[in-house]
């Protein structure tokens, strides 16, 4: 069972699941008007619509899907968003997972959950150390106080109930599909269809950048621990490139050296609303207990996003898009 299934995230799982011929229930909102991946994909997911608050909808998809593990992805996601309505974002983010982990205890106990939090969990200083899982957590912003709080959340819960949960870190994950708002990638596509300037907030921020298939694959390792060897498998794992995070311009550089243009840049920064400038991550128990390593380097994750996006601005297919990553990646990579 996927929650987010309609997400950018959630798409790319499902159409991995899909191909890897899982049985897949999502579970998620509507998907946002205006392009979306998991629209586009036309997959065979089971998908129902609720809102992953509403008590008692959860329990009924829980209920009748009877998952043997189960992804959480669903959740508000963009920073900026978390700006005009924190409120919001705290409810669907911790209310709405664990109205899921509950769903979970009462219809599917021997089923794990694992939950995506974010790698903006940790009480960011700026000074650039990659973070490791034992670090405190934080976050000033919304959004990111609100995956910190999540995670607690998850690990009370968990251990009252004697359930099998974990977490899993990741951000800054790239790849074609992406559409949503305040998103890199997605605001440098929009430039370049547009021939419009690309307005940057923090040119010179740096971030650990992912490509998705790399992090859904992750997912899918971690999950797989949880399910064959829960006591083994860590209850908090970051996922991230083992190179050091590239600036905003620099993975801007790598995006439009596939294309054939590159729009103008100008900075207009938000003092309302402060973003970190240094973050980082370090993967290394990914390695030690799951055995795990991004296959992409950042260069050639941002490589991959901007091909999917210009051959589906050519009049591609999406599906025949999207598939053809995955088997490049399976062939080149394996799981």
């Amino acid at each position: 069972m996927v929650t987010g299934h309609t997400g950018f995230k959630g798409a790319w799982l499902c159409a991995v699941l899909e191909k890897l011929g899982a049985e897949v229930t999502g579970l998620a909102l509507a998907p946002e008007p205006g392009d979306n991946l998991f629209a586009m994909l036309d997959l065979a997911a089971s998908s129902r619509l609720a809102d992953i608050r509403d008590v008692a909808a959860v329990a009924q998809v829980v209920a009748e899907a009877r998952p043997e593990v189960v992804l959480h992805l669903a959740a508000q996601s963009l920073v900026r968003k978390s700006y005009d309505q924190p409120f919001e974002t705290f409810d669907v983010n911790v209310r709405g997972t664990l109205t899921l982990l509950q769903a979970v205890v009462d219809k599917a106990p021997a089923a794990p959950v694992l939950v995506i939090t974010s790698d903006k969990v940790y009480r960011n200083d700026n000074q650039g150390r990659s973070f490791l899982e034992g670090d405190a957590l934080g976050g000033e912003d919304p959004y990111s106080a609100s995956k910190a709080a999540c995670e607690i959340a998850v690990r009370a819960f968990a251990d009252a109930k004697s359930l099998t949960v974990a977490t899993a870190r990741a951000g800054n994950v790239v790849g074609g599909g992406d559409f949503a708002q305040d998103r890199l990638l997605t605001d440098a596509w929009r430039a370049y269809t547009t021939r419009t300037p690309l307005t940057l907030r923090h040119p010179d921020a740096t971030r650990p950048w992912q490509h998705v298939l790399d992090v859904v694959f992750a997912y899918l390792r971690h999950a797989a621990q949880l399910l064959t060897d829960a006591d083994g498998a860590p209850v908090a794992v970051n996922i991230g490139p083992e190179a050091e995070p590239l600036t905003v311009s620099d993975a801007l550089a790598a995006f439009y050296s596939q294309l054939d243009w590159s729009p103008p840049r100008q900075v207009q920064s938000d003092a309302a609303r402060p973003e970190k400038t240094r973050l980082d991550l370090d993967p290394g128990l990914a390695l030690r207990a799951l055995g795990w390593r991004n296959r992409l380097s950042q260069p050639e994750a941002l490589h991959w996003a901007a091909q999917w996006y210009s051959a589906w601005h050519s009049g591609q297919n999406p599906v025949d898009i999207t598939s053809g990553q995955i088997e490049a990646y399976l062939n080149a990579h394996g799981s």
